[in-house]
């Protein structure tokens, strides 16, 4: 009996739950939007919504492939989701919702601010290649109170919710955009830095593939749909003193937590700053507006601690071990020194191992009299070449600079000593050569502060105007390579379009047989041929060189390696003629950093999954390019197997038997401890990979390290001049330079 009353309680609950959900759905909910929503449409907002529909779906359709080349199953939830939000983008532009009760108005408006958010991290994600189902707890938190301190100092200032979810999206998507972009071309991320390097990139724009990925076909949707919403967001109707109150607690709240961020370390102790050691790591698990925001923080350089300038001397004299020079020949001047340093260049093997249907650089492999050569290990990957320049040059490291920074657009702003003040103390003739545009990376400026004689750029290897006209043409390479035939018949300038190697080595013979040969010659030059848009493809480049050790098509790899064996070809041709030549000649050539191609590629070299949670050992590999120094005439042989970039150019001086600063003495020393040290980390002579964050028996030779250098860049009024300059050098005074120094004109 009393089981059937049980039964028919369950009944009747399970009735009226079922009554209740129906009636919820077809009376409550109803009713309630009837009583306190009213919508309306125009044929106005139809045809807008049709229009917007239709570019959204096309740039879809158009773009399926970039959908269907994933190899995850969610390739079909993102495809959905790319043809679903155009309809619902759609639907809100259409409809111009009223909302009746100001109760529910006022509500729905503050809700906003804190929802919309979630949806910009959403868009800004997704163009970081990330989902929502993909990021760490951590980072999708401080992604969202971020934007939403964004959001509320921008509701702060304008008092409006239009104006306040317009306006983050459209920066947010700005910034994220690039950020999608410069990952796909170089594999780095965007950092606040990048901005210093506009001209550059500018410069070079043209040579790269622009077509919407997968991930930016669904950030713009999103993007359409928070424009969408920011145009419909409704009005609140509230009293003066409620206004008030909301802006001054938005705008009160928002100053306090930057404030904080900015002028203490409250934040940073509790782990809220960049990944200094893999920034391409830091912007997979903690987000990039999160990340992009963090490095903000860290672009002005502090005093190290400890640092008096009255220790340098001290400090580098107690470090100096004797060290034996190779002496140059008998009865001869000083050595000429010619110093290369050759863009992308790399051995991609160092990765790991793979085949080609042919060697890529035979000859730099079969180069073993009179040389010394090995693995160097430079600063920056697929982009970023100054840094490795700046390293070469003056012997500093960027691993003591603010992570992701630019020497050469911050701190190169006065003279500074290097390698070139070093060799004009010893009468040497110096000229950079550079074969593209002068202005990039602020070389104009820096190489005046570095004391260079001469700075020839492209500016003065033909009539840049033909560039112009390139670019207006659709940047296609085989035009420009149409008009260098007319106007400079028989020059074969070019490889795709950018100068070549080999002819690159053609200015720098015919520079160095006008020379004055009354002093000696020292030339730095950056080479151009290699440079990233690999995808390219002209009928002045014939690719030789393929991958066989794979069933995959690396396109860039493929494309990469051809470009390496026709550097190796211009190569062996400058040795061939300097060995020819009778004066004493040292050439030194290295790579900048390692090519920007498929990252798929990478990381099967590397035998991981993707290129997100390396090893410090992995991504030291990344940072290797292969040096190698020569000499027309008897030097030791030696194979180095891990050396960084700021010790090279010491190498070079010792090599060539010229006098040494006391800080190249240093650097040599330091190098006999410390092979390798770089923004990633530091290796001692053992093979010991450290990162920074590692404590180590070698904190405070680091520190030495880092107060010296700061010396030099930073503190110009204390500078050690018996540190870092030969006796009796005098520093010249050196103006802000906005043209070439010296400029020649174009070469005929």
């Amino acid at each position: 009996m009393w089981l059937n009353k049980v039964c028919d309680g369950i009944k009747s609950a399970y009735s009226k739950t079922i009554a209740f959900i129906i009636s919820l759905f077809t009376k409550i909910i109803p009713n309630f939007f009837k009583a306190n929503f009213e919508a309306s449409y125009t044929k106005a907002t139809k045809i807008i919504a049709l229009v917007v529909f239709v570019i959204l779906e096309t740039t879809t359709v158009i773009s399926i492939s970039s959908f269907l080349s994933l190899d995850s199953a969610s390739k079909w939830w993102l495809l959905l989701a790319a043809a679903v939000i155009p309809v619902i983008v759609s639907v809100v532009i259409i409809f111009n919702v009223k909302v009746k009760n100001n109760k529910i108005n006022t509500v729905l408006h503050f809700s906003m601010i804190f929802l919309m958010p979630f949806i910009t991290i959403i868009m800004t994600e997704a163009l970081n290649k990330i989902f929502v189902y993909d990021m760490t707890y951590l980072g999708f938190i401080a992604n969202y109170v971020l934007i939403l301190i964004f959001y509320f100092i921008v509701y702060a200032i304008s008092g409006s919710l239009k104006v306040t979810i317009i306006a983050n999206s459209a920066v947010l998507f700005g910034f994220a955009l690039a950020h999608a972009y410069i990952m796909e071309f170089r594999g780095t991320p965007f950092i606040p830095m990048d901005f210093l390097s506009i001209t550059t990139a500018v410069g070079v724009a043209n040579t790269y593939n622009y077509s919407p990925t997968y991930n930016m076909i669904i950030a713009i949707e999103i993007f359409a749909f928070l424009v969408s919403i920011g145009f419909k967001a409704p009005r609140v109707n509230v009293g003066l003193i409620t206004k008030i109150i909301s802006r001054s607690f938005t705008g009160l709240f928002s100053s306090i937590i930057l404030l904080v961020f900015f002028c203490t370390s409250f934040f940073a102790d509790l782990g809220v700053r960049p990944d200094f050691w893999n920034q391409s790591r830091g912007y997979r698990n903690y987000g990039f507006a999160f990340s992009f925001f963090c490095n903000t923080k860290y672009l002005y350089m502090s005093t190290p601690q400890g640092y008096d300038p009255n220790d340098v001397n001290d400090l580098v004299s107690s470090t100096i071990k004797d060290t034996e020079q190779q002496k140059p020949p008998v009865n001869s001047n000083a050595p000429n020194i010619i110093c290369i340093m050759n863009e992308s260049l790399s051995d991609l093997s160092v990765l790991g191992e793979f085949t080609t249907n042919k060697d890529y650089m035979p000859f730099m492999r079969s180069l073993t009299k009179n040389t010394i050569k090995g693995n160097l290990y430079v600063p920056v990957i697929g982009a970023g070449t100054s840094n490795t320049e700046f390293e070469f040059l003056t012997g500093h490291t960027t691993a003591f600079l603010p992570s992701g920074s630019n020497a050469y657009m911050l701190y190169m702003k006065n003279p500074v000593a290097s390698l070139t003040s070093t060799l004009d103390a010893q009468g040497y003739y110096s000229m950079a050569f550079h074969p593209y545009y002068a202005a990039g990376w602020n070389r104009i400026a820096v190489y005046n502060n570095l004391g260079f004689d001469l700075f020839k750029s492209l500016e003065h290897l033909f009539d840049v105007t033909l560039m112009d006209k390139y670019v207006q043409n659709g940047s296609d390479p085989d035009y420009l390579q149409s008009l260098m035939d007319q106007y400079y018949p028989g020059k074969n300038m070019l490889i795709r379009q950018y100068i070549s190697d080999s002819y690159n080595y053609e200015v720098l013979i015919e520079d160095f047989e006008k020379r004055d040969k009354t002093r000696p010659y020292y030339v730095f030059n950056v080479t151009m041929q290699n440079h990233g848009g690999y995808t390219s493809v002209s009928e002045n480049f014939e690719q030789e060189i393929f991958l066989t050790s794979t069933e995959e098509e690396y396109k860039k790899a493929n494309s990469y390696l051809s470009l390496v064996k026709k550097s190796d070809d211009a190569f062996k041709k400058l040795i061939k003629y300097f060995s020819k030549v009778k004066e004493p000649t040292v050439i030194c050539m290295f790579g900048d950093h390692q090519p920007s191609i498929e990252s798929s590629f990478i990381a099967e070299l590397l035998g991981v999954k993707d290129l997100s949670g390396l090893t410090i050992e992995q991504e030291q590999k990344r940072h290797i390019t292969p040096f190698i120094i020569w000499a027309n005439y008897d030097i030791e042989e030696k194979q180095i197997d891990a050396l960084s970039a700021n010790y090279l150019s010491s190498l070079v001086l010792k090599t060539a038997g010229v006098q040494l600063t006391k800080y190249n003495k240093y650097l040599l020393s330091l190098s006999e401890t410390l092979p390798v040290i770089s923004a990633v980390g530091y290796m001692d002579k053992d093979g010991n990979h450290y990162q920074w964050s590692d404590s180590s028996p070698y904190s405070e030779l680091l520190s030495q390290y880092e107060r010296i250098q700061y010396n030099n860049i930073f503190d110009r009024a204390n500078i050690d001049m018996d540190t870092f300059y030969l006796p009796g050098y005098v520093i010249p005074e050196v103006e802000e330079m906005d043209e070439l120094p010296h400029a020649e004109g174009v070469i005929q």
